[in-house]
């Protein structure tokens, strides 16, 4: 059964009528009085109805799309291909308003932007991005999207692995308890570990040896899965991964220059950087001519994302592209009930390694541990293509 005012206000220890005057904000309260109903609200995750409630058992005509950060190019492709398949009157339930959630990374303002989303009665759920590896949070998630599908809500992960096994196991016993059905979201997952993992085989397959890591965020699932990626590589090549050479950072230009400054002061003979995302590895390249070091002469730089201004950096960057647009649109449709769910609910959409004039082979003499290693092998895309 969903928690009513009256579950809130035995918790408490207050009347209904005082619950509801501390949530409406209208009247007086004591301090404490308030704090004991809000700690109660929070315990129980009690929703208030929003506006929609006068209109229930009606349909919602409100997408939730929930992004990192809508300044990062990698938000704003994914938000706008899901955006692009919520409008027009085709299909069914016709058009719908797509409102873009912002967390700044927050998993706090992840868990509130889902709250507001359902007390709207919000028809879907889009989450893109990475999301947060604490398990407290991953638990949380979970039962908050469990009762939004409980709800009716559609909800769709694009772009971050399924949920954690444990927390949405949780989860769904107690909405299958409650409703008898399946809540599990749909899931477009991104292979970032298999196209890290092939990214750093490409500077190893170059000669590479001496390769440095910014790597993202402390504690995001892209981070861990690119990060684990790259070692894989240099696991499989016989390279040791020195704890120096990888600096963590935010996914933005400023950071990637600031990382690479910093690796450069630790070893000052690295032969190649890969970077966190394509913003990051223009941070990178920054930094590096700043130095007066040539890319790729000196120091081979690569990306990941493809983001539309790699192709047009100078030099262009080697990177992976991500189907940013394609997972997008699809997940607009999955969260319309216009496709189909992947087999088991889940689909990892692989990267594209793209070869471009940022990378090259290692300098003569600076090869490292391990030789030279081979030339890249046919079948990479190169050049300029695919930007």
């Amino acid at each position: 059964m969903a928690v009513t005012l009256a579950d809130v206000a035995a918790r408490a220890g207050v009347s209904a009528a005082t619950v509801s005057r501390v949530l409406s904000g209208r009247y007086p309260v004591t301090e404490g009085t308030r704090g004991r109903v809000l700690r109660a609200v929070a315990e129980l995750e009690y929703v208030v109805d929003g506006p929609a409630s006068a209109l229930a058992g009606a349909g919602s005509d409100l997408v939730g799309i929930l992004v990192n950060d809508l300044a990062d190019p990698f938000f704003g492709v994914l938000a706008g291909a899901v955006q692009g398949e919520l409008g027009g009157a085709a299909g069914p339930g016709g058009e719908k308003l797509a409102v873009v959630c912002s967390t700044g990374g927050s998993p706090e303002r992840e868990l509130d932007h889902l709250t507001h989303l359902q007390r709207q009665r919000a028809a879907a759920v889009v989450l893109t991005g990475g999301a947060s590896e604490d398990p407290g949070h991953a638990r949380a998630l979970a039962a908050r999207l469990a009762r939004l599908a409980e709800a009716g809500t559609r909800v769709v992960l694009c772009g971050r692995p399924p949920l954690d096994p444990v927390g949405a196991e949780g989860a769904e016993r107690h909405a299958a308890h409650r409703s008898g059905a399946s809540v599990a979201p749909v899931t477009l997952a991104f292979d970032n570990r298999g196209g890290a993992r092939r990214l750093t085989a490409h500077l190893l397959a170059l000669g590479h040896r001496r390769i440095g890591c910014v790597a993202g965020p402390a504690g995001r699932t892209t981070t861990a899965e690119r990060l684990a990626g790259h070692r894989d590589a240099l696991a499989a090549h016989g390279v040791a991964d020195v704890p120096g050479r990888t600096v963590p950072g935010a996914y933005d230009r400023a950071s990637g220059y600031d990382a690479a400054v910093e690796l450069l002061r630790r070893e000052p003979d690295l032969t190649a950087v890969v970077a966190a995302n394509d913003t990051a590895a223009l941070g990178v390249c920054a930094a590096l001519r700043d130095r007066g070091l040539r890319i790729p002469d000196d120091v081979s730089v690569a990306g990941f994302d493809d983001l539309p201004f790699s192709v047009d950096a100078a030099p262009a960057l080697t990177t992976v592209r991500l189907p940013l647009r394609e997972a997008g649109a699809r997940a607009g449709r999955l969260a319309l009930g216009r496709a189909v769910a992947p087999p088991g609910g889940v689909a990892t959409l692989p990267g594209e390694l793209l070869v471009r004039e940022s990378t090259g082979p290692v300098r003569s003499g600076a090869a490292g541990v391990g030789g030279a290693g081979g030339a890249v092998s046919g079948g990479i895309g190169s050049g300029r293509s695919g930007g």
